[in-house]
This record gives C-alpha cells, structure tokens and sequence, in this order.
C-alpha cells in the first residue's frame, strides 16, 4: 500500500512539473531560510552553555542609584566578588575578568616578530576554576599557578609561534600599562563553546606588577569596572543567597555608599543568560537580543507558512483535475482514510525533495548569510546534532501544515457527483483560497513597510547633526606609553600638511565604548546630591577640532589646568544657567576642583538611542593623560592623504604599525544591531515576496488554464488584450489592496514599537505605507499580468476548437 501511494504520488508530480516546481521551489526557499534562522538563534543561545556546572555559575551585577540616576551595570567593584567568597559558604569559588583599563591595543612580541592584539583581559588565577575552556596546549589546571602567567587564543597564538610549542616560552607585552613580561602556560580554543567572555589574551592578576591594585582594592561604592562571578556549591539556592547581599553590602560597604549618596543593589545572573540580555553598561562582549531573536523565529516560521499556503492554495485550486480520480478510488474501495494518507504523502514527498534540495543550497549559502547576520555559523554534523532534527521536523511540520487541508478537503468529495462531473456543487474553498492570498500579502507588506522604516531611521541617524563634526576626522590612537612620548613631535610634523585643519590630543574619542565617570557638585552642596556626568580630558584644540559649538565663555586655552568645558545638561542639572556658570567651582570627591571656563551647545557623543547625558571636557596638560590624536581634514582624496599621515608616522615611530580610525565609523558601531536587524529584514523581504509571487503565478496560471475557452470566446466576440488582462487581473489586485489595508496598522504598532528604542527617531509618515502598498501592488500587478497576457495573446481558434 505504501509502496502503491509513493508510486502514485510521483506519477501525480512528474504530470503536473510546473505546479509541482512551483511548491518545490517556494517549499526549499522557505526551508534554506527556516533552518538559518533556527540554527542563528540556536548559535546565539549557546553561549556559556559549555562550562562544567553551568547552571552554578552567576555574574554579579549592580544597579546604582545616583542622584535620581539609576544605572544596572554588569560589572561590581573590585573587592565584592572576593569578600563574597569569604562571607558565604554556599559559593564554592569566585573570578574576575578585567579589561586591561586604558589599553585597547597591545603590542606583543616574541623574538623578531611583533603585532597589536586586541581584547586582552585580566583575570584571577581561580579562572580557569570557574569556567571551562579546551586547552590545546597546557592545561587549565596549572595555567595560573605561576605569577606572569599569560593563555592565548589559538588564533594569536599560531600567528606569534607558528609551529614552535608555545608553552614556557616569553613574550613581552607593551601597552598603556607599560612594557610587561609574561610566560605562556595555556593555548586554547573556542571548540568547547562560545563564550560571552571573548578574549585574545587572558593575563594573571599579578600581586606585583600586572593587576596588582585590584588584589589590594577597597572600593564598594565607585570604581564599578570588575566583571565578577561566582560558582555556587552544588544544591545552592541563587535566590536565597542575593536576598543576603544587602546585608553584605551594609556590612562592608555602608559607610563608603553613605558619603557618596549611592544606592547599591547586587543580583545574580546566570552566566548562559548573559548573550541574550540586553540592558546593562560595562558588558564584556557583544549582546544580542532575545527580542532580537524571537523576531527572526518569526519571519521564519511566517516566511515558511507562505511556502505552504502556496501548496494549499495550488492542491485546493487544481482540485477539480483530481476529482474524478477521488471518486473512482471510492468506487473501488479506498476510504476517507486512505485518501487522507495518499495526499498527506503526496505533501511529505514535496517537503522532503524541498529539504534534500534546501540543504546543499543552505551549504553553499552559509557565508553570504552569515555576512548578513555577521555570525559565525557552520554546517557540521558532529558537533550539532540539531541538523539531524530539524529537516526531520521540517519536514514533518511542512508536510502537515501544507497538507492537512488539501487532504482532508479532496477525501471528503461525493463519489457519485464527481464522477458524473457535478464537481460545481462541491463546497467551494475559493473564499478560502482568497483568504490565504491575503494573509500572504499581508506579511509581505508588513516587511516592506518595515523596510522602509528602517531604512529611514538608520539614514536619519547616519545624516542627523550631531551637533559636532563627526565626517572627515581621523582619529590616530596611541597604544603604549613609547609612542605616547612621540605624539607632541608627531602632531606637529602633521600640522604642516596642507590637508589638515586642525589636530587635538585627547584621552578619549566620541563613539568610543567607554568615558571616566565620576559625581561633580557646587560649592556648599551637598556631596551626596553630586550629579553624574562623564568627561575625557583634552587639550586647548579639541573644541575647534571637533566642530563644537561654545553657547557662553570661552574655549580652553593653554596653561588652562583645573579648567573645564561642560555641557549643557549638565549645566542644566547642576541648576546653572549657561551664562552664570562661567568662573563656577566644581567639586568631585574632595580631592579634585574644576573651574568652568566655558558652556557647550548640546550635542549627540554617544548613540541617537540615548538621550544627552552630563559631559565635562578637562583640559589635559600632562602627556600620560592623553592617547589619541583627533585630526580634522579638509580633503576627501582619503588614498593619498594617508599615505602622508603615514610617512610622518613611521619618521616619528619607525618600528610601530601605523593604526588609523574615522570618527563616523566609531559613531556607527552603536547602530550595529539595528544595521543587522536591516539587513536580515531585507532580505528575508525579498524572499518572503518571492515565495508570494510563486503562489500568485501559479494561481494566475491555474485561472488563465480554468479560463481558457471563456477567454477564447472573449476573443472572438472582440475582447483586445488590454481587457483580458484586466479581467484575469482585478481579482487578485483586490486581494492586494484589502491586504493593505490590513497590513498598514500592524506594520504601524510593530515599527512604532521597535523606534521606541530610539531617542531621537523618525516620525512615521503616510507616505512609508503608501510606498509599501505600491510596491506591493506593482509585484502582484507583473506577477499577475505575465500569466494573464500569456493567455491572452493565445489564438482562441485552439481554446474553443472543441465545442
């Protein structure tokens, strides 16, 4: 029987090739794009998932309340983690993981050979203890035994030995900490599981030298910078042990919150949560979203569901070519039942040829997904047995959800009707064949409509004022403290070019992933009350460099030390009007004194997603307060300019790569997410609209062929193409119009929702729906119109030679 259904069920496709390629195509596409979605948000999931005892292992995490301020930092001062472990004993063992303070680059070397490596992290020796990581070379047993011990990524690691077996051999390490020497004890690689804490380097916290000051550390209210964990004794309750820490808090920390007027709550995360939870400063690595992913779940499992409503849709419609056939199979014997297992087979057959054929396309495909999605993902069948289950519940869900209704619909037919070929007097699906095209439609315009918004939001913030000069500044970054001795004679031999308007050391550039924060209050306030701002130092240059408007006083100048610029919000927050605030002390923590000698007009240093926070530029007049030359230029001949930037370069610093950045590539990191987000919504778009037009090219196909004599009468009594193509057309363009305008406000509440994310956003105008709309009715308009000239252009002597 089975044998007879599968024979049956290729006889049907190979008669039918056209509709039959037609599903198959729409099946395999929404299939290729289904299992990179599913196996994206599986990759994105998997972070830390890997580490023996995972579901032990919590992030401390903090939320500050500072003056009105709340803040929920994934990072806690230096001693918590530490006093935790002492304190409690249900944590079983605790770590922390530093980024190096103040060096993005360093440069390490071994004999002759010598490049900068990012992401170098401080660590405790306890790491390796709390987290698991496969070692290639070493082990994590004795990786930290031994003070100025340092573990490489493989990457890092191969490019600085080679073949040479890196373990016991010295490199030296030169950044803004200084020059450092280290022993390799460890290589490992990321073939455990990604992890969260992405680092190139790990380095041992060292109680002289390296990290020395984060052993002896006593800070609990400032100094937030420690990403801390702990590892709970098997059997712990989290949420038993975080109700305790506020106590903990008062008892070591009490005195220190009082005097700064902070607020400190400490929670538990756990650690295979962090990848996927957004809202925290100071986070280790790259976050994405769970709304994010959930997002994409759902243009798959839609982007699928238009795959097997053009199966439903072409099965119900071609339904009167296999009525007779139904009914001489009831004649004969086969049941309802059988019926329903012959045509579900039918629809297994076609998602299973859709997944055999979407799955070497999928291979092929992975690196330009991938570079849509900016993930890394492979297709390996040993070390993800997801690619085992998910064709096979593909195609078990494909089959069934595009083949449930034609099933059921074609076993229910009369026998004896359809034989005698009453197939008219069948219940019609036609209102329902309708209702599907709709539904079609209405998620393909929802998608064009969020393109559109998209689109504009991200240009709005690539073109909006940001209030200082964020094009055509070149940002040269100085990464050990030797070439920082070079960067008064380099700026001056770079301030003879004739491209260059104007140059500013500063300690920090707009866009950049971090800013000094600390509490500024007035003379005779209360320090409790002091208001949160964030600052760089600078030198007298920086406001002219960077295109910053001065709203009362006047710009640094030099000799200008204990002098500041601060912005408006801050003046503002500190109850100062812009005027009144010139010559005004400021105070920090009692150690440090500022006075204003200026007030800027507001502008945008971080992300349009947030709105102007408290700003104070610091005049610098100490070369180790500075490591970034901020460069202005008046040329776009960007080829030629650089090759003069890095021939004075290598005259100042001979042995040194020459490392360059522009400021708007720094400013546009911040949108990354959301250039993502475009980038898959546009192309998951375009396939959406495809798998859509297939369905309406084969029902367009299937109403020409239904019509065929009409149409040929049509002809004869004088009908001209321009009136059969409007005949064949008006219904399917109806359809389209009434998915519009069903369309239209869900694409308004969900792009409502997602620019809320945004400060400073776009509005949403009738013209972006009005486009969408078009858009969508000029595809249906060629899809349709293609069939429909076709079959009027047709000579009607053939379409009614048999009457």
């Amino acid at each position: 029987m089975f044998k007879n259904y599968i024979k049956t069920s290729f006889r049907f496709l190979l008669k039918n090739r056209f509709f039959s390629a037609l599903n198959i195509i729409g099946l395999a596409t929404g299939t290729i794009c289904c299992m990179y979605i599913l196996l994206y948000v599986q990759d994105q999931y998997s972070y830390d998932h890997h580490h023996a005892d995972v579901n032990d292992i919590y992030r401390i995490t903090t939320s500050i309340t500072h003056t009105g301020d709340v803040k929920n930092m994934a990072t806690a001062s230096p001693p918590i983690a530490i006093a935790m472990k002492n304190d409690f004993p249900e944590v079983l063992q605790y770590t922390r993981f530093i980024p190096t303070l103040g060096a993005k680059e360093h440069l390490i070397s071994y004999k002759e050979k010598s490049f900068y490596e990012q992401n170098a992290y401080s660590v405790d020796s306890t790491f390796f203890d709390v987290f698991t990581y496969h070692f290639i070379k070493g082990s994590a047993a004795n990786a930290f035994k031994a003070a100025n011990s340092i573990v490489l990524l493989k990457p890092v690691a191969d490019k600085l030995f080679g073949t040479e077996d890196p373990i016991g051999k010295i490199v030296t390490m030169n950044d803004a900490d200084g020059k450092n020497v280290f022993k390799v004890t460890g290589v490992v690689d990321e073939s455990a599981g990604k992890s969260q804490l992405s680092a190139n380097i790990f380095i041992r916290i060292n109680r002289s030298g390296y990290g020395s000051d984060l052993l002896t550390d006593n800070s609990w209210a400032g100094y937030n910078f420690t990403l801390s964990f702990v590892k709970l004794r098997p059997g712990a309750s989290a949420a038993a042990l975080e109700k305790k820490l506020p106590e903990f808090l008062r008892k070591h920390g009490g005195e220190q919150l009082k005097s700064s007027g902070m607020t400190k709550i400490l929670h538990l995360q756990p650690v295979q949560n962090i990848h996927t939870t957004p809202g925290y400063d100071a986070e280790g690595g790259k976050i994405v979203s769970s709304a994010f992913l959930y997002m994409l779940i759902l243009i798959a499992v839609l982007i699928q569901i238009i795959a097997c409503i053009n199966f439903m849709n072409l099965s119900t419609a071609r339904a009167s070519k296999r009525a007779k056939e139904v009914g001489v199979r009831k004649v004969i014997g086969a049941g309802k039942y059988d019926l329903i297992i012959q045509f579900l087979g039918e629809s297994f057959l076609l998602a299973f040829i859709s997944v055999i054929i979407a799955l070497p396309l999928l291979w092929l495909l992975i690196p330009y997904l991938n570079q849509i999605t900016q993930a890394d993902i492979h297709l390996s069948l040993l070390n993800n047995p997801a690619l085992f289950i998910m064709p096979a519940a593909l195609i078990l869900i494909t089959g069934l959800a595009a083949g449930s209704y034609p099933a059921f619909y074609m076993s229910a037919f009369m026998a004896i009707k359809v034989i005698k070929g009453n197939f008219t007097n069948q219940v019609s699906v036609s209102g329902i064949r309708r209702s599907l095209v709709v539904f079609q439609f209405v998620i393909s315009i929802v998608l064009i409509t969020g393109v559109i918004i998209i689109y504009s939001q991200l240009n709005y913030v690539k073109n909006k004022d940001l209030g200082f000069e964020k094009d055509q500044q070149i940002i040269l970054t100085f990464h050990t403290n030797d070439t920082k001795s070079k960067m008064y004679a380099l700026a001056s031999d770079l301030q003879q070019l004739p491209e260059i308007k104007s140059i500013s050391r500063t300690s920090n550039t707009f866009g950049a992933e971090a800013y000094f924060d600390w509490g500024v209050f007035l003379s005779g306030t209360n320090p409790a009350d002091a208001v949160d701002q964030q600052d760089l130092y600078a030198d007298e240059n920086f406001v002219k460099t960077m295109g910053i408007k001065i709203i009362s006083g006047r710009n640094l100048m030099q000799n200008d030390t204990g002098k500041v610029m601060i912005n408006e919000a801050l003046a503002k927050r500190l109850g100062l009007s812009p005027n009144k605030a010139i010559g005004t002390k400021l105070f920090t923590d009692g150690t440090r004194k500022y006075e204003i000698a200026g007030v800027m007009k507001e502008f945008n240093y971080k992300s349009l997603h947030e709105d102007i926070y408290p700003f104070m530029v610091i005049y610098a007049p100490k070369a180790d307060e500075v490591n970034n030359l901020v460069i202005s230029v008046n040329t776009k001949n960007y080829a030629s300019f650089l090759t003069k930037v890095e021939s004075v370069w290598h005259k100042n610093l001979p042995q040194t790569p020459f490392d360059y950045t522009f400021m708007n590539d720094r400013m546009q990191k911040a949108y990354e997410t959301d250039t993502v987000l475009s980038q898959i919504i546009n192309s998951f778009t375009i396939i959406a609209i495809l798998i859509s037009c297939l369905g309406l090219f084969g029902l367009a196909a299937f109403s020409a062929e239904q019509r065929n004599k009409e149409i040929g009468i049509r002809k004869v009594l004088g009908a001209s193409v321009t009136g059969i193509v409007q005949l064949l057309s008006k219904d399917f363009l109806r359809l389209v119009f009434i998915s519009f305008i069903i369309a239209s406000p869900i694409a308004w509440w969900a792009m409502n929702k997602w620019l809320q994310a945004f400060v400073y956003r776009v509005p949403i105008s009738w013209w972006m729906f009005a486009m969408s709309g078009f858009i969508a009715l000029l595809i249906a308009v060629v899809t349709v119109s293609f069939q429909a000239i076709k079959a009027a252009l047709m000579n009607p002597v053939k379409s009614i030679k048999s009457e």
